[in-house]
């Protein structure tokens, strides 16, 4: 889906104005501003010093609005404002805990607007309801566009609460793709979701006789005759132990050829049934079948001290994981993965030493327990240092519900209004690089482990155009599919303390939709854009002559007008991009 581009005449003027004060005026000098994260012009007072060297000793200074926001933008898909002020009321140990509090049960996805299924009346769920012969098509068709404004509403309704990034986090992990099977996808996700902050090993134990991820890597078609070395491989590549250099042949550091052969013959057995079910009363089902198991001694190689794993039937792939994890580098290996996710790409040696070392010991004490790594991370000097603020460019999916709950979209209240609205968000992202269900690889995206670009591989000419799209669009507001996508800049502006003092509201819109203070001539330029060449006491006579004048239509648009113009010009600094 393509947005239309609003109409604003006025902002490109003041765009224009901005290049020439700002001396960007050359297309390459403001992405390359964007491109690198922390290697800002002059005119940003920033340059480029490389990840902290601060280590997880607990986090001891300042507690204002700027650590709070960093904490819970990091944690959340968009913190409001009022979340950011409750968060620094409450303090970071109170609000560590309300991150980790048990999420609100998430209900189910429904038939939000399919009105010839006979079993799936709208407004019910389809989950474990069978296909109809004739309708399938329409029946996968509804299914799937339900998952996908369900998982939306998720992720929008989420509160303060670190769940659903971790959800996000585990499916780049343990990936699946493009699984065709609805019930397969939703209880995948749920998988995850249930487990986002849970226990490492066991979620590696649930996920590798999962019903997508039995799909996906092909452990559907792992039978003794034609071990199938899909799932072996990345088990051991990606969601384990990681490669590490080739050594010789067939052996890269952390396992050997012989350990994948003998892992696809572990992992023999296993069968999905019941998908794509026509029957009334069936449902999807994992079962293992011994007689298509490999019964055979399995023997590892000497990275794993030459394990044997005899013969366990359907606990057989448990046992070859607990020997998996008994290896020192798996721990590393997850919370590399952990840092790039929270903090930073650059891994380098300080950080290898005061960071990764000491939580991967945190990993393995706690049995490979999650949760005390992350709130240790969390807690810690390093995370609340400078040099992690504002450093990570956000993912498509982060990016497009930021602007969502910061901004404050106007969210539909109808069944299938609102689900076709949020349906249309979850695209959003995909447009510019990032599909929730459909990474790319079995690797997942790889702005989390591609060097040397990592995150800058989500920033070019033609994302960021869909990116401004998304903003604009919201700001401006525009129609699409006979919904309206659109904010109250007023209501947005009643959000802060002090709406009456335009110094105020820019310092007040800027600490809530950008990561890191500005300059006081990036704040001089803004006020510009809000009163341009005007007092202050003009801004707070024309909000109280509104105040005094709330049915007013021409007051209302011209003030709305003021503060859509204000909203756009931040939302084109590179500084929003980042988190």
């Amino acid at each position: 889906m393509i947005l239309t581009k609003p109409n604003k005449p006025k902002v490109l003027k003041t765009i224009k104005t901005f290049k020439q004060q700002k001396k960007q005026v050359s297309r390459r000098d403001f992405f390359q501003t964007i491109l690198l994260p922390r290697t800002y012009t002059k005119d940003l007072n920033y340059e480029f010093l490389g990840p902290s060297d601060k280590g997880i000793e607990p986090y001891t200074g300042a507690w204002t609005v700027q650590q709070a926001a960093h904490l819970l933008r990091r944690t959340t898909f968009g913190p409001t404002y009022q979340q950011m002020k409750d968060a620094v009321t409450d303090g970071l140990d109170a609000t560590i805990n309300l991150l980790f509090s048990t999420p609100v049960a998430p209900g189910v996805p429904i038939n939000f607007y399919y009105a010839d299924d006979p079993n799936v009346p709208v407004g019910q769920t389809w989950l474990d309801k069978p296909f109809i012969d004739g309708i399938e098509i329409e029946q996968y068709e509804y299914r799937y566009r339900s998952i996908r404004s369900w998982q939306c509403a998720k992720m929008i309704e989420e509160g303060v609460n670190i769940n659903e990034k971790m959800t996000l986090f585990w499916h780049n992990h343990f990936v699946t793709s493009d699984i065709d099977e609805p019930n397969a996808l939703y209880r995948y996700i749920k998988l995850l979701r249930e487990n986002a902050v849970g226990n490492f090993k066991q979620l590696t134990k649930d996920i590798s006789i999962d019903a997508a991820m039995l799909f996906y890597l092909n452990g559907n078609e792992n039978i003794v005759d034609e071990p199938n070395e899909n799932y072996a491989r990345e088990l051991l590549e990606l969601f384990t132990i990681g490669k590490g250099p080739l050594i010789g042949a067939g052996d890269y550091t952390n396992y050997t050829e012989q350990d994948v052969e003998a892992l696809a013959k572990i992992f023999t057995g296993w069968q999905v049934e019941n998908d794509w079910s026509y029957t009334l009363g069936e449902s999807l089902e994992v079962n293992f079948y011994n007689d298509i198991h490999d019964t055979s001694t399995k023997t590892l190689s000497a990275h794993f001290n030459n394990a044997t794993i005899a013969n366990n039937g359907a606990d057989e792939y448990k046992d070859v994981i607990d020997v998996i994890f008994q290896q020192d580098e798996v721990a590393r290996f997850l919370v590399r993965k952990l840092y790039r996710w929270f903090v930073y790409y650059d891994i380098n040696e300080t950080v290898e030493l005061k960071v990764i070392e000491p939580l991967a010991q945190i990993l393995r004490n706690n049995n490979y327990e999650v949760q005390p790594v992350l709130e240790t991370l969390l807690k810690s000097e390093h995370f609340f240092d400078m040099l992690s603020m504002g450093c990570v460019i956000k993912n498509p999916i982060d990016f497009s519900l930021t602007a969502i709950k910061q901004l404050g979209a106007i969210i539909p209240t109808g069944l299938e209004e609102r689900n076709r609205w949020l349906e249309t968000v979850f695209y959003f992202s995909a447009e510019f690089g990032m599909e929730y269900f459909l990474p790319p690889s079995v690797a997942g995206w790889k702005a989390y482990y591609q060097s040397p670009g990592y995150y800058r591989l989500w920033m070019n000419p033609v994302t960021f155009e869909f990116r401004k799209q998304v903003t604009g669009g919201l700001i401006y507001g525009y129609e699409y599919d006979g919904l309206n996508y659109e904010i109250n800049p007023i209501d947005f502006l009643q959000s802060i303390d002090n709406p009456a003092n335009p110094n105020e509201v820019i310092t007040e819109f800027t600490r809530i939709l950008l990561p890191i203070p500005l300059s006081a001539n990036q704040k001089t330029f803004l006020k510009g854009v809000l009163i341009p060449g005007l007092p202050d006491f003009e801004w707070t006579t024309e909000y109280n002559n509104y105040l005094s004048n709330p049915n007013d239509e021409n007051i209302k648009l011209s003030l709305e007008a003021k503060l859509k113009n204000l909203l756009y010009m931040i939302s084109v600094l590179p500084e929003y991009h980042l988190s």
